[in-house]
């Protein structure tokens, strides 16, 4: 599965500016660390699956089943 034209056209460093700068103006330092681990996990996420590293729904039904417990 090709890259998004997001991934393939903006650095690390240029998607954490650019989260940065989206937050309010009277956002915390948390919020800024929030935003950064939601998309660092959402990248780490888009690279699993492009390397297909990935399990089935049914697969996964069952780990929840056993989670929720």
């Amino acid at each position: 599965m090709p890259e998004s034209s997001y991934t393939l056209v903006m650095t690390t460093k240029q998607k954490v500016i650019k989260a940065v700068q989206t937050l309010p103006n009277n956002a915390t330092y948390e919020d800024a660390m929030e935003r950064l681990l939601v998309l660092a996990k959402i990248d780490r996420g888009l690279k699993q699956l492009e390397a297909g590293e990935t399990i089935s729904h049914e697969k996964m039904k069952l780990k929840m089943r056993k989670w929720l417990k």
